[in-house]
């Protein structure tokens, strides 16, 4: 719980068989994702996998800066993690870490319901502080839901959804 005076969920129900679980600190099923050098490559900039040291700093940084959530998928009647998500308003890092759910529509619905929690929380408006120009999985996902690129960076841009004006 990063965010001063607001109680994070424990779970945001997505859809039917998709949810997020508020991060417990339990998290080493997850390097197995961060082992794969694209998905490192799309997030990261470079290929190098991650030790268990740094994905425990990454996950102790994203927990202290916003709202942390497991992404999972229902498999008989048992959710399963296959991805992890940060919320706040200045960025909305997402990975699908498990391949088999990739490209089926399911960053959009949870950023898509990221935005709605944004809304409830009367925010005006939220941010990606970057997406890589050859990361189109995920310009596509947010572009999808409404966010729109607002600034140039290295190596990308900088994305911006706008609350105040719906």
């Amino acid at each position: 719980m990063a965010i001063p005076g607001i109680d994070q969920p424990e779970t945001i129900q997505v859809d039917e068989s998709i949810r997020l679980r508020k991060f417990d600190g339990i998290y080493e099923f997850a390097l197995e994702w961060y082992q794969d050098e694209e998905l490192v490559y799309l997030v990261d900039g470079d290929r190098t996998p991650y030790s268990q040291e740094r994905l425990k700093r990454m996950y102790e940084y994203l927990d202290a800066h916003g709202e942390l959530y497991f992404i999972e998928a229902l498999e008989n009647d048992t959710y399963r993690p296959i991805g992890d998500v940060t919320f706040w308003k200045e960025d909305m890092p997402i990975v699908i870490g498990d391949g088999a759910y990739r490209g089926k529509k399911i960053g959009q619905k949870v950023i898509a319901s990221l935005v709605k929690r944004g809304r409830e929380l009367g925010y005006d408006c939220l941010y990606v502080s970057e997406i890589y120009d050859y990361n189109i999985a995920s310009r596509t996902c947010f572009d999808h839901v409404g966010f729109c690129a607002y600034e140039k960076t290295e190596k990308g841009k900088r994305y911006r959804f706008e609350l105040k004006n719906e």
